[in-house]
């Protein structure tokens, strides 16, 4: 993976919103609407963090729950924490709290990462094996996406997923899923470039004025963020509130 990874030169798309709220219940109705409009089986990869949380919980209410195809859905995770499942900084905890435990999601669609009984470098091998078996190849195939739908965020140094500024899994181009290590905090484990750019679409979620200034970086193409060398198949959309969104 080279360093001049870059957004497409189409340029990004940016989509603002009044505020955090108006933001989830838009990308909800914005969500129904591409996984209605896929039709059949439909793969959507979910991001952690808090920002994503309202759009979950709007998920599960009406007038969209009654709206969802959810039979025809799965759900992947972009990045995980190595911490059991039912631990605080979960991301399996939190979207299901927020989702899957309150929509009529069938459990068999639901895909967490393994983070039990394993170590980080074998957990991270499993879930790709998990990836590998749902799309029926070892390897990705530009004319199929492997995702319909990514869900990202964006960090205030420029990560995205657990892809963060300098480390190694930056430049992964085989693996699909890898472990991540990092001083002061729990291990974690990520898709790498390759499984995030298998993707119909991908879609960022920026709240907060302070991520104001790296989102101008990012809708500019700065190379060195992580985040802006996401480049799907398929086409890139950011969703801000009115505090992230360049003026």
């Amino acid at each position: 993976m080279s360093a001049a990874r870059s957004a497409k030169a189409a340029g990004p798309q940016l989509r603002s919103f009044e505020n955090p709220e108006a933001l989830a219940r838009g990308v909800a109705q914005w969500l129904l609407g591409a996984v209605r409009e896929r039709g059949g089986t439909c793969a959507v990869c979910l991001s952690g963090g808090s920002t994503p949380r309202r759009l979950y919980e709007v998920l599960a209410v009406p007038p969209v729950v009654t709206r969802f195809p959810w039979d025809d859905a799965h759900w992947f995770w972009g990045d995980e924490r190595f911490v059991p499942p039912d631990h605080p900084d979960s991301n399996f905890r939190m979207v299901d709290e927020a989702l899957l435990s309150v929509a009529p999601i069938p459990r068999e669609n639901i895909h967490p990462v393994p983070t039990e009984g394993l170590s980080l470098a074998d957990a991270a091998a499993a879930y790709a094996a998990v990836l590998k078996n749902f799309y029926g190849e070892d390897r990705l195939d530009p004319l199929r996406p492997l995702f319909d739908v990514t869900l990202l965020g964006l960090g205030e140094d420029g990560h995205t997923a657990s892809l963060f500024p300098g480390d190694p899994a930056l430049d992964e181009n085989e693996r699909w899923v890898v472990g991540v290590e990092r001083p002061g905090s729990e291990p974690r484990i990520t898709l790498t470039y390759p499984a995030l750019d298998s993707s119909r679409t991908v879609a960022f979620l920026v709240t907060g004025a302070r991520k104001r200034e790296v989102l101008a970086r990012a809708l500019a193409g700065d190379p060195q963020l992580p985040a802006t060398r996401i480049r799907p198949i398929g086409d890139i959309v950011w969703f801000a509130d009115r505090a992230a969104a360049p003026v």
